[in-house]
């Protein structure tokens, strides 16, 4: 247990540093990737921003909960110790 104690701070640096690099990613499921070419080459410009900006709130959620969970149990590990 003492060893996964000491663990834990890297693993979560290494967690905020990947979800925290701003680099774009490819990875569409296929049939978005078809709707916003096909939508492109109709001269639309503004649902491939959208689509993004949707895909990033729908990935927000699961982000904040693994946190808002981290954040309650380090507060009580830490009140427990103190």
């Amino acid at each position: 247990m003492n060893k996964l104690l000491k663990i834990i701070p890297h693993v979560m640096l290494l967690i905020l540093l990947l979800t925290g690099s701003n680099f774009d990613s490819l990875a569409q499921c296929p049939m978005c990737k078809t709707t916003v070419e096909a939508n492109q080459k109709d001269g639309g410009k503004g649902l491939g921003k959208g689509l993004n900006s949707g895909i990033l709130y729908l990935l927000s959620m699961p982000f904040i909960a693994v946190g808002s969970i981290s954040a309650v149990y380090i507060y009580r590990k830490r009140r427990e110790n103190a």
